[in-house]
């Protein structure tokens, strides 16, 4: 199966983009126009070689019902500047391997391998909000920071596959600890999991304070979800409120720092806490307008919800696999 594009006569293949994160694998048939045709969930296993197989498994059963051109995997990790292979991901097993090489060998068609906020970020570029930008920064946050750097319309990575890592940013000398290794990152602040940190530090500082959030704080600590914050805020929690207006400054931190670094026309904020955009965006604009250097003597960068949601990674990967391939066929 194939589908038509805007020019008579021709035929623009189907490819598969594949989300591989660390619980679960969604591989999703993606057209050239976005739509997502078909999808497969499958668990993630924790061995090289499980691994490989499930992904293979799950592409090839799109493939049975479909005819495919090209796979784009979508992982979270440090690739090498040319895509061939995956240096480290911390959520899964590969290290150091040739994963574009060893699943194009497994399904038989050109495979390509992404970071995954790359991946959506692209999404976002070629069909979302990202749309109509020169220099676009898309961050996805929810459990930390996934940014996507977009620079006159090319992917940015950086000397060696790397960039840009901004969640890692240090904006508290010694402190949160942060996975990484760090301490103090900007995505242990501004982050579903900074949203928690936020809220226990708030309660610590204050605690005669009454709310539901403050009583499952203190009851049970570990119940209590960046998505449970954000939704205790809406309904009007005075500790949730004050805990989404710290992540808020953090934020406005965030976006100055970006916007002094790439000077973007355009940043485009996804993920599942950036879902909950309404309840901190204002705010969180009022400190990236105080914060950036020579504010009020330049232009400010657009700020846009991400239009693409959770398919934005599948769509992105199956885009760039499926522009690889037009690219090694050439001119017709």
């Amino acid at each position: 199966m194939s589908t038509r594009s805007g020019h008579p006569g021709t035929i623009e293949p189907l490819a598969v983009g594949v989300d591989i994160g660390g619980t679960n694998i969604r591989a999703a048939v993606v057209a050239p126009d976005s739509t997502v045709i078909d999808t497969i969930h499958a668990p993630t296993p924790h061995s090289v070689r499980s691994l490989e197989k499930a992904v293979a498994g799950a592409v090839r059963g799109l493939m049975a019902r479909h005819d495919i051109a090209a796979v784009g995997l979508a992982v979270a990790g440090f690739l090498t500047k040319d895509r061939r292979a995956l240096r480290f991901a911390p959520h899964l097993p590969w290290r150091g391997t040739a994963v574009g090489e060893t699943m194009q060998r497994l399904l038989g068609v050109p495979v390509v391998v992404e970071h995954d906020a790359n991946a959506a970020g692209w999404a976002e570029h070629r069909f979302g909000a990202g749309m109509g930008g020169e220099n676009v920064v898309t961050l996805a946050i929810g459990t930390g920071i996934g940014v996507a750097l977009l620079m006159s319309g090319e992917i940015y990575r950086g000397s060696h596959g790397v960039a840009p890592e901004l969640g890692h940013l240090q904006v508290v000398p010694e402190g949160r600890a942060c996975p990484c290794g760090k301490r103090g990152c900007l995505e242990r602040y501004c982050s579903g999991t900074g949203l928690i940190d936020s809220a226990i530090e708030l309660l610590a500082n204050d605690p005669g304070l009454a709310s539901p959030l403050a009583r499952d704080l203190r009851g049970d600590p570990e119940s209590v979800s960046g998505r449970r914050i954000m939704s205790a805020a809406q309904d009007g929690d005075v500790l949730a409120e004050a805990t989404v207006s710290e992540f808020a400054r953090w934020l406005g931190v965030g976006l100055a720092m970006v916007s002094d670094i790439y000077d973007p026309d355009l940043i485009v904020l996804g993920g599942g806490v950036g879902s909950a955009a309404p309840l901190f965006l204002d705010e969180a604009r009022e400190h990236y307008a105080m914060m950036i250097t020579g504010a009020g003597h330049r232009p400010l960068a657009r700020i846009r919800r991400a239009q693409m949601g959770e398919d934005a990674a599948v769509i992105g990967a199956a885009d760039l696999a499926r522009a690889a391939v037009a690219r090694e066929a050439g001119p017709r």
